[in-house]
């Protein structure tokens, strides 16, 4: 088979050139060499054979010692070792050095091999891996003398089927060759193992006087030792990215860049099994080799076990067109975001965030130069257009908006400077009324826009302290402008009528004076209807496209929506990162900063889901001038508050949390009440809260949340009996995780209250409901009823309380029985918990989940 390779060799050797041979491994290198030395030996040359073993390479001298060399006792240095090889290569005849895997010879031997080749003049065949990245102790034993390279390349079509009728002693039918060849890619070795195992596992049979396959496969487990053995030299990193890209397939090199380092698929394209092609369709492709090497992947329970590798690149397959976008399911899509969110966490957010920031910078320059040499209300419209979602430059922004001139304006560009200067006032802390006095004023002076500055006044007026009533609410009256219909589908939203909010999104108009109400509208109004799914979907595909287009504005309000549905959804990593990305780009422009500080709290009630607080919240970057309701959930800071401080008894959480509530509720801001008894009600299931969420449900008629709430009253009620049938029965709903979060919320709050056998009955329930669904107990466990954080040496000692004495927790910790005694009446002190057992229950169902 490798006859004019064999050839090649010796006739350099008769010249006195030494031979590097390179190949992948498996290529034949061992094979070439060995076949050298028979032909040599027959002519009287004397083969000194050196051979690197991988379970050898740090043992000293390990490979110089094979040659049996005799040394005197007590002289065994890398010198002394060396004056004897160099003697033997000094005696009559002629010599040749063969070092077989030179990458594996340990550091020991290679000093002797220096040291020798500096002494003699005798050609060196050696074996290496292609492309190795050679060590300087290698080079320096390589880099002496005259060499010759020699390159072992894949087989072809035709030396496949000879090396197959050798192996199987007759020759295969086409397609068993053309399939040996793909699976293998030309390597030698894997072409015998393949030819071998397959008709050991009888995946090839004799039909007539060929070989041919009787499956559609080749693949079996008697390879797995030889493909162990081929990917022995892979590291972590490396042997990881063969998992992804045997889950992928071939896919687009930018593609497998964002789920592997670049580096590492650079690694495996050096070594061999990343091959790269380039596709006219797709650009520059990659897909393993040899192609058996993904047969071993797929075919490992592994990983069709790997649930984390597999949900990191969930939905990057349909990255690569192959079905119609359009025919996904709404769970399909969703698959998708968010596989494309987490692939998003391989960038880099400060270069992002300084990509925004030029960008706007730039734009920001330009505009504002353009506006100073012709103060229109067309340029002064397109400068300000910027603020509403990048950092305002509140004194350029007053002037703009002061000096602009105002005759011969378009009636659009007019409305928005007014309304512009308006939230200006706002966002300066001149507060609502002086917003409402510029509309006023302007509609005294422009009466032709009467209506939809009055528009623009039940905006501010409904955003920032209350939603007005009126008849509209019940029966919108005819409105004359798309601007009209969007600010009331808005507070629709506020008071908790999705559908109608919805409606008011239809017919798409791409000049809406307000960017992006009419897609926030929408977004925010699914998920308050309960479908969390689209809402993530609509959310997070506008998110990407805000990113593509550098728009600041539409990454905030699109982030918002994404999470507040992942955060319902119980996907705590995703939301999180996708909050960072945006506190990455500093505090937005005016309009949507109190998203960015509904983000901020938001974040913090994630840290303050340990049992130990944090010294610092990120929540405290939030503006602290914040009312306590809002318009929407987070906007107002009250909730944060009251599930974040510190309540010493559960019913003094519930006073607190319906006071905030009905706060809520009068303001008319009815979704955030929602959403607040929602949490509440989760966190610490109490009647009070229940009762009027109950009411605000059955008022509004929504039936999304039907089974929470039969199972909150279950739970609040004691009857056990009950909670276990509904349980039981329980259907997968939006609701799923609040079930899971209501369940340990109960469980606390009986712990604390020292009801011990409504607190086992509830353990148990849970647990099971666990079993059902498992990423439902993956909770976030606030610690609404410590007084005071517990020490890591508290927490520790109430672990073991439960079911261990002070004596055995004592002798475990390594400290006195008085002291654990005083640890846990702390811990007792600070958690209000009532007994030992409590104590335990209440910190085991604190401590977040790895």
């Amino acid at each position: 088979m490798f006859d004019s390779e064999v050839q090649r060799i010796l006739d350099f050797v008769a010249r006195g050139i030494g031979v590097r041979v390179v190949g992948a491994p498996g290529s034949g290198k061992t094979t070439v060499v060995r076949s050298v030395v028979a032909n040599l030996r027959k002519t009287g040359v004397t083969v000194h054979f050196v051979s690197g073993m991988r379970t050898h390479r740090n043992i000293p001298y390990a490979a110089i010692k094979g040659l049996g060399l005799e040394m005197r006792p007590g002289r065994s240095g890398v010198l002394d070792i060396a004056d004897v090889f160099s003697s033997q290569l000094a005696s009559a005849g002629k010599h040749l050095l063969v070092v077989d895997d030179l990458h594996l010879v340990d550091n020991e031997s290679l000093a002797v091999l220096e040291a020798v080749r500096r002494r003699s003049d005798w050609p060196m065949v050696a074996t290496a891996p292609e492309t190795w990245a050679f060590s300087r102790g290698q080079l320096a034993v390589l880099n002496n003398g005259r060499e010759a390279h020699l390159q072992l390349d894949p087989l072809h079509y035709e030396q496949v089927h000879t090396l197959i009728a050798q192996v199987l002693g007759a020759p295969a039918d086409a397609e068993t060759t053309a399939r040996v060849l793909t699976k293998s890619g030309g390597n030698p070795r894997l072409i015998v193992r393949i030819a071998e195992t397959a008709s050991l596992s009888n995946l090839v049979a004799m039909q007539g006087e060929q070989w041919s396959m009787t499956t559609n496969t080749l693949w079996n487990e008697h390879l797995r030792g030889t493909l162990e053995a081929l990917l022995a030299e892979l590291g972590p990193e490396e042997f990881n990215a063969l998992h992804i890209m045997a889950i992928l397939g071939t896919a687009r090199i930018d593609v497998l860049q964002k789920v592997v380092h670049p580096d590492v698929l650079e690694s495996l394209e050096r070594r061999g099994f990343l091959s790269v092609l380039n596709d006219h369709h797709n650009g520059a492709i990659g897909a393993i080799t040899p192609p058996v090497i993904a047969d071993y992947f797929r075919g490992q329970k592994m990983l069709r076990d790997r649930h984390l590798l597999r949900s990191k690149i969930a939905g990057v397959l349909d990255a690569v067109p192959q079905t119609d976008r359009d025919t996904s399911t709404t769970a399909d899509c969703l698959t998708l975001v968010l596989a494309e969110l987490r692939l998003e966490k391989g960038d880099d957010d400060a270069v992002t965030a300084r990509h925004f920031h030029d960008h706007n910078a730039a734009r920001e320059r330009v505009r504002f130069e353009r506006w100073e040499s012709n103060k229109t209300a067309a340029n002064a419209a397109a400068l300000l257009r910027i603020y509403w979602g990048a950092p305002v430059d509140v004194q350029r922004a007053t002037r703009v908006c002061a000096e602009t001139m105002t005759s011969d304006a378009g009636s659009g560009d007019l409305l928005f400077v007014t309304i512009t200067k308006a939230m200006l006032a706002v966002h300066t802390g001149q507060g609502p009324g002086a917003a409402v006095e510029i509309l006023q004023k302007f509609i005294a002076d422009h009466p032709q826009h009467a209506a939809e500055a009055k528009d623009a006044i039940l905006f501010l007026s409904a955003s920032h302290g209350r939603v007005p009533s009126g008849p509209w609410l019940v029966e919108p009256e005819q409105q004359s402008s798309g601007v009209g219909k969007l600010v009331r589908g808005l507070i629709e939203l506020y008071r908790f009528r999705p559908a109608a909010a919805l409606e008011s999104t239809d017919g798409g108009d791409e000049e809406d004076t307000f960017p992006h109400l009419r897609p926030f509208i929408r977004g925010f109004a699914l998920f308050a209807e309960g479908r969390i799914e689209e809402s993530l979907v609509f959310a997070l595909g506008w998110r990407t496209e805000a990113r593509k287009n550098l728009d600041q504005f539409g990454v905030v309000t699109s982030s918002y929506i994404a999470a507040h549905g992942l955060l319902y959804r119980g996907q705590f990593e995703e939301a999180e990162y996708l909050m960072s990305s945006v506190f990455a780009m500093g505090r937005p422009g005016f309009v949507v900063d109190s998203l960015y500080d509904a983000m901020l709290r938001l974040a913090g009630l994630r840290h303050a889901a340990t049992a130990i607080s944090p010294a610092l919240s990120i929540a405290a970057q939030a503006r602290a001038e914040a009312p306590d309701v809002g318009p929407l959930p987070g906007i107002g800071k009250g909730a944060y508050q009251v599930i974040t401080n510190d309540s010493a008894k559960p019913s003094t959480f519930d006073r607190k949390a319906t006071k905030l509530i009905r706060r809520q509720l009068k303001s008319g801001y009815i979704l955030e009440a929602v959403m607040t008894a929602l949490v509440c009600t989760c966190l610490c299931p109490g009647r009070p809260v229940l009762d009027i969420l109950q009411r605000i449900l059955r008022e509004s008629g929504n039936t999304v949340h039907d089974q929470l709430i039969g199972i909150a009253n279950a739970v609040v009620e004691g009857d056990h009996k009950l909670l276990g049938l509904l349980l039981k029965h329980y259907e997968p709903d939006p609701d799923t995780y609040q079930v899971g979060m209501l369940l340990r919320g109960a469980l606390k709050r009986h712990v604390i209250d020292g009801d011990a056998a409504a607190a086992d009955a509830i353990a148990q329930a849970s647990s099971m409901f666990a079993v059902r669904f498992p990423s439902a107990n993956e909770q976030l466990s606030f610690n609404t009823f410590s007084t005071t954080p517990l020490t890591e040496r508290e927490i520790e000692v109430a672990m073991l309380a439960g079911h261990r004495s002070n004596v055995e927790i004592g002798e475990h910790l390594g400290i006195s029985a008085r002291t654990v005694e005083n640890h846990i009446s702390n811990a007792l002190r600070k958690t209000g918990a009532t007994s030992r057992n409590g104590l335990f229950m209440l910190v085991a169902t604190s401590l977040p989940l790895s």
